[in-house]
């Protein structure tokens, strides 16, 4: 038997040249995003004695600053007059003297001086700044989880405070005395 011998076909192939990474438009890029209040809520929850109480605001408005991925700012201001809680009665009282006093200090403000990854449990980040409700203004510290999209950022704080730091001191009825502690959210 004769084998005839097939000829060789060179295999034809192209070399291609990696394309090179587009680069990220945001990745250094210095953008501020404004809160959409309507996706947004600024809680929080006081307790007393007899249970708990939860309030929030209805009109705030905030900006987070970026720099690429990364949140370097927060400023929030939150207009005490919208306060509400879960029951008519209180939310008149806490628009009073007795709390937010909103007839002479119609608005608080958060204004954050450092925003750093890291932070305790399964928050992303910690962040400092200062708090001024009522006439007083104070420095503070709390986990919060941020995510920052090419779309937008999302974040998430819970955090307590003490009231009374803040000039807020009515103790409450003899027999059901208010925590001094406020959760915020």
């Amino acid at each position: 038997e004769a084998v005839a011998e097939k000829p060789a076909v060179a295999a034809k192939t192209e070399a291609k040249t990696p394309e090179a990474p587009r680069p990220d438009p945001l990745e250094d890029a210095e953008r501020d995003l404004v809160l959409d209040a309507r996706r947004s809520s600024v809680g929080f929850v006081g307790h007393k004695i007899t249970g708990d109480h939860e309030g929030s605001f209805e009109e705030f408005a905030g900006t987070a600053m970026l720099k690429g991925y990364m949140p370097t700012g927060l400023e929030l201001t939150i207009q005490t007059t919208s306060v509400v809680s879960d029951h008519p009665d209180l939310t008149n009282h806490l628009k009073n003297a007795d709390f937010f006093h909103t007839a002479k200090y119609p608005t608080a403000r958060f204004v954050s001086t450092r925003v750093r990854p890291g932070s305790e449990g399964t928050a992303t980040h910690t962040i400092t700044g200062e708090l001024s409700l009522l006439a007083v203004t104070r420095r503070i510290t709390f986990p919060a989880t941020i995510v920052v999209t090419d779309a937008g950022a999302t974040g998430l704080a819970e955090f307590k405070i003490n009231r009374k730091d803040f000039g807020i001191v009515y103790p409450g009825k003899k027999d059901d005395l208010i925590a001094d502690d406020v959760l915020l959210k």
